[in-house]
């Protein structure tokens, strides 16, 4: 019977209610991966006869047969208790109550054996309290039903329960997060999703994203089209199980062929074929790169649908490396300088497997000393419990309404990089929020392995910064944009890394000349951009240190010192100062013979490059090495180019600005990306669309 003592929660129990509208499902991994079981339950569960510690130990308790564990199903054992507060099981309800129309929430439950099913829920403060209860006690299937309201959760919170099992084991059959019928949510009529997945030379990773979704289930049953948009050369048809996944999704898979027009132009073609099938009532755009919780499509398109709002609601994204571990719960953009970070009281790489670590001990750095890195529970984790507004959802994962797509457009042109950003920022300004739904997620290689503030994609990351502030930034200038763009220039320059700062440089040029550029250059220019920088020592790698002459200097360190970067504002002035002197020296005869230092990627920073003529550099990644080489002609001519260039940026910037914005709707427009798909087509062989069953 249940426990009504605790309210504002009620329960009760009968036959399953059909008119109930799912909103989230309780769900286990779909593999066998021990490092993602946290994110899904605390505490032990049971795999057929076994017990697993989701905390700990047996793999081998996994492979146990049982016909009572699955996807939506776990064995409590005897005496045991296991949590559902985690990551993907709990329910965000302050989400739920800030952005949809939903007023309460039923949680269902069914299950046997012994045991009681307690009901939780958390403050924005991360205080937990019981709110309700029920016993089970049959051996056949008992069905419970808790309702919940969301009242409480304006400034965040959630909801969770925990099973502990008596006597006998407790069986959780499944349970599910409910809109409650008769409320302001009421029933809405339910939405159909297309997915838009880019790729460009990943075929493995791509068919095994395809595999795992025509093995989704249920999912299928709101998807209308899968757009599988391939831009490279190594093709996604080529792949051995590439047939296995067109099978399973059968008429739902398009796979697309078109020339690389980068991520902007294979999402927005993703986009336009989405509103031109007219059958969707959103667009789900997927990274070639990630492994996709399934479930959060289904989670997606409910919260979408009870939106008070057409709303964009993006997917968190994990560690493909190290997978219990979170990129940022939240993003936004420092509107001053018009840079990405992390939104507010939240903490970046936190990881939900590892146990808490007290505020005062967190590492911290940055200008304002804030704690980086952070770990622990839902439970053990404050932070987690207030509901994060952000600016932009990142595109690995990350659902639009087709209504948002009629009413603002497509992808700016801008090929990689910032479009994701910028996409969320106009839909903003339009009456469009976007939303980082807890619970919806996928995992991605992570930024730190990622060389892309230094390689070809030092273009685009400049370029687009730079159009993106002219199309919204609310300062005059940019703020602080232009003045740090140079500080970056120069600290390219002083680090040897001399075809960064001249692509920083060339896409300054490009932001100058106008916004017709961006369309104009999308499909030449990264490989204008590749025959550029092969130019450049800094920009030619090679697998191993031994593929260069050893290293050799004539002349010791001073005093024995090596080289190291400097610590502190003054020290790093002073660094500049000297390296800035150095730059303009002539070079040390020996350094072009030979490199006179190893710099670990850890350690590559601009105020210890610059203390050298030479040195070999490793990549993010471990497998790449460069031989930097100063060249004091060189840098004298990127110090002019910078401070003229910048010079006239900041002088000419309220006129393009208003340049840029007088051309957005256009930029962005079907009409303008069809036509850039059509002439990019026929400025390379013809590559047929292809469709799964066909």
């Amino acid at each position: 019977m249940t426990d009504l003592t605790e309210a504002p929660g009620t329960g009760g129990s009968g036959g399953e209610d059909a008119s109930l509208r799912v909103l989230q499902r309780v769900v286990m991994p779909v593999d066998r991966d021990l490092d993602v079981l946290k994110l899904y339950v605390e505490g032990e569960i049971a795999r057929g006869a076994d017990a697993v510690a989701a905390s700990t130990e047996a793999e081998a308790a996994l492979d146990a047969p049982g016909d009572d564990v699955g996807r939506r199903s776990v064995v409590v054992p005897v005496g045991r208790r296991v949590s559902f507060a985690t990551y993907f099981n709990a329910f965000p309800a302050s989400y739920w109550r800030r952005w949809t129309s939903v007023e309460d929430v039923v949680l269902r439950v069914r299950a046997r054996g012994e045991g009681t099913v307690i009901v939780y829920r958390s403050s924005s403060k991360g205080h937990a309290q019981r709110v309700a209860s029920v016993r089970i006690d049959s051996e056949t299937s008992q069905e419970e039903t808790f309702e919940l309201s969301l009242r409480p959760f304006i400034d965040g919170g959630w909801y969770w329960m925990d099973i502990l099992a008596g006597e006998r084991d407790a069986v959780l059959e499944r349970a599910e997060w409910c809109a409650a019928p008769g409320t302001a949510g009421g029933h809405v009529r339910q939405g159909r999703v297309s997915l838009g997945i880019t790729t460009f030379n990943r075929p493995s990773f791509c068919v095994d994203q395809l595999l795992a979704l025509g093995r989704a289930g249920e999912v299928l049953d709101v998807v209308d089209r899968i757009y599988v948009v391939d831009q490279g050369d190594e093709k996604v048809r080529d792949d051995d199980r590439f047939a296995e996944a067109a099978d399973a999704l059968g008429a739902r898979l398009r796979l697309i062929e078109q020339p690389n027009l980068g991520g902007s132009g294979g999402f927005s073609r993703a986009m336009d074929e989405t509103l031109q099938a007219g059958t969707s009532d959103y667009v789900l755009l997927l990274d070639d790169d990630v492994v996709t919780e399934t479930e959060g499509v289904l989670r997606a398109v409910a919260f979408s649908d009870f939106a008070r709002t057409p709303t964009i609601v993006g997917g968190h994204m994990f560690n493909l490396f190290v997978r219990s571990q979170l990129h940022a719960y939240g993003e936004v953009i420092a509107k001053y300088r018009w840079w990405w970070e992390e939104a507010p009281s939240t903490w970046r790489e936190h990881d939900f497997a590892k146990p808490a670590v007290p505020e005062a001990l967190i590492e911290a750095s940055g200008p304002n000393a804030r704690p980086r890195k952070s770990s622990g529970s839902l439970r053990q984790t404050p932070w987690l419990h207030r509901r994060v507004d952000v600016d932009y959802n990142g595109w690995w994962m990350c659902m639009i309404p087709v209504d948002v797509l009629r009413k603002i457009g497509l992808s700016m042109p801008m090929f990689i990089k910032w479009d994701d950003a910028e996409y969320c920022v106009r839909a903003g300004a339009a009456g469009f929020p976007t939303v980082s739904l807890p619970g919806m997620a996928a995992w991605h290689v992570p930024w730190q392995d990622k060389d892309d503030g230094i390689d070809w994609q030092a273009y685009f990351h400049e370029r687009n910064r730079l159009v993106t502030a002219l199309l919204h930034s609310p300062y005059d200038r940019g703020g602080n944009l232009v003045k740090e763009s140079f500080i970056i220039t120069v600290k390219h320059a002083l680090a040897m890394q001399y075809s960064a700062a001249e692509l920083m440089l060339s896409a300054i040029e490009d932001v100058l000349t106008g916004p017709g550029h961006l369309h104009g250059g999308i499909a030449g220019k990264l490989a204008e951009i590749n025959a550029f920088r092969t130019a450049f020592p800094d920009a030619q790698n090679r697998p191993s240190h031994e593929e260069f002459p050893p290293v050799r200097r004539n002349k010791p360190p001073k005093r024995g010192r090596g080289f190291t970067a400097p610590r502190g504002k003054v020290n790093v002035l002073a660094s500049a100062m000297l390296g800035t002197v150095k730059q303009l020296r002539p070079l040390d005869p020996g350094a072009r013979g030979n490199p006179q230092v190893v710099v670990p990627h850890i350690d590559r920073h601009w105020g210890l490059l610059s203390q050298v003529d030479s040195a070999l550099v490793s990549s993010a990644d471990g497998t790449k090495v460069a031989w930097y080489q100063r060249d004091p002609e060189r840098f004298r001519r990127i110090l002019k180019r910078a401070s003229v260039l910048h010079a006239r940026l900041s002088r000419e910037w309220p006129e393009l600005a208003g340049r840029y914005r007088a051309a957005m709707d256009e930029l962005a427009s079907p009409e303008a990306w069809r036509r850039t798909f059509e002439s990019a087509e026929q400025a390379a062989p013809a590559r047929p669309s292809r469709s799964g069953g066909e």
